[in-house]
């Protein structure tokens, strides 16, 4: 049971962090009034998938982020060309539905010869029907059919590169945005969780021990309130509880701990050897303020970009080992053994991980949103867009050294793993 709780925090974390991040270029996408064609979580063949509205939502196969489909800005566009044979379903005078194939088969539509055609400006569509040319005028929101898929068409004005430089940065700097407000709230949540020492504690308390060593053996639990080691009071000197343990090494102790309100007597022999019985400790713990709270998840999100920073710039210099480097399985397996310690540990770990998918995703790197951010910047001051070829090669090749680079680290990982 324990493992199954384990793996589902695993992936929660991983979902809610990627879900966040997307959720950010989603809705400032829709806010702007680009169609959203897919919102996707993980790539690779779908799992799952659901349309509600104009947007698709998907489940992928691999959990190793995700995506938010824009028209403009997606290869999907299903050609028409002046000479091709079509369906219409027209409806109120316009078209709703166009229809590539399977023609025989669909009935009350108007079928003919494609003579003119413009979905994204005037938004029309001439037919010849059996010698007789008839103007039709498209919905804003028609759908293509072809080969049992549909695709919307997307009116220039609801294209990613139509709107403002200002209005598509936003949509791509909020996915990195969700993700330093979920940090945020996640740090002050693990500060509300765990709580703050009290200034002269009068009790320590047990948060944990190690699997297999004395203290687990003897039966010790998380959250017991050491009271007396040998019929000496212990109170809130955790230094004084360490050197009576490191004194009777080999030696079996007595110790009385509370546990549910009712004293309970436990015998612990600590390490021959070390001294110790593989017991991790706490204070006493007070509820933190709000204001106190508010502090705490500022200045701990200040310290941790400061130390995110310091280990991206070893890697800029080149100050590092693979060994250094941890990918997917990496993360995964460290997020399952912090899992095991707890859920307000869970909680800052998952915060540290949703402050460096902000910060990485910013960093000028091909394929990144820092990257696109990059050439927002420079259409603005350009006044005009860079060709949109040449930022799709840029694009494309950054992704595929992402991707080899995620395989070689991913490979690493799981070779760290089997030899240990």
């Amino acid at each position: 049971m324990e493992m199954i709780q384990v793996v589902f925090l695993t992936v929660l974390v991983f979902f809610v962090l990627v879900t966040i991040h997307e959720f950010g270029h989603f809705y400032f996408a829709k806010r702007a009034g680009i169609l959203v064609r897919e919102f996707a979580i993980g790539f690779g063949p779908k799992l799952f998938s659901i349309k509600r509205g104009e947007t698709r939502y998907t489940l992928r196969l691999l959990p190793a982020g995700g995506f938010v489909r824009m028209a403009g800005d997606d290869p999907e566009i299903v050609e028409m060309q002046p000479g091709q044979t079509v369906g219409l379903r027209v409806k109120d005078g316009k078209v709703t539905r166009f229809y590539l194939d399977r023609l025989d088969e669909r009935s009350q539509i108007v079928r003919g010869e494609i003579v003119k055609l413009d979905i994204e400006r005037e938004l029309f569509v001439t037919l010849d029907v059996d010698g007789d040319i008839e103007r039709y005028d498209v919905h804003p929101q028609a759908l293509v059919m072809t080969r049992g898929q549909e695709t919307q068409i997307a009116p220039v004005d609801r294209q990613f590169g139509s709107v403002s430089t200002g209005k598509r940065a936003m949509a791509i700097f909020a996915g990195p945005m969700m993700n330093f407000i979920l940090a945020f709230f996640l740090f002050a949540l693990y500060l509300q969780m765990a709580g703050v020492a009290v200034e002269h504690p009068s009790k320590v308390f047990v948060s944990g021990t190690e699997t297999g060593a004395p203290a687990a053996e003897s039966g010790l639990h998380k959250g017991d309130w050491i009271k007396t080691v040998n019929g000496a009071e212990i109170g809130g000197d955790s230094n004084l509880l360490i050197e009576k343990i490191q004194a009777s090494a080999g030696k079996p102790m007595e110790w009385v701990v509370e546990r549910d309100g009712q004293n309970v007597t436990i015998n612990v022999t600590p390490d021959k050897a070390t001294g110790k019985v593989g017991l991790y400790l706490r204070p006493e713990m007070r509820q933190a303020g709000f204001f106190e709270t508010f502090k705490f998840a500022g200045t701990t999100m200040a310290d941790m970009t400061e130390r995110i920073f310091q280990s991206l710039g070893k890697i800029v210099t080149l100050d590092f080992k693979l060994d250094d480097l941890g990918g997917p399985v990496r993360t995964a397996d460290m997020t399952a053994q912090i899992a095991k310690q707890g859920l307000p540990e869970l909680t800052s770990w998952a915060a540290v991980l949703s402050l460096y998918l902000g910060i990485f995703n910013l960093l000028p790197i091909p394929a990144l949103d820092g990257s696109r951010l990059l050439f927002i910047g420079l259409e603005a001051v350009r006044g005009k867009p860079v060709d949109p070829n040449r930022e799709g090669m840029v694009h494309f090749i950054g992704f595929a050294m992402l991707m080899l680079l995620m395989v070689v680290v991913t490979y690493n990982d799981i070779l760290r793993l089997v030899k240990n």
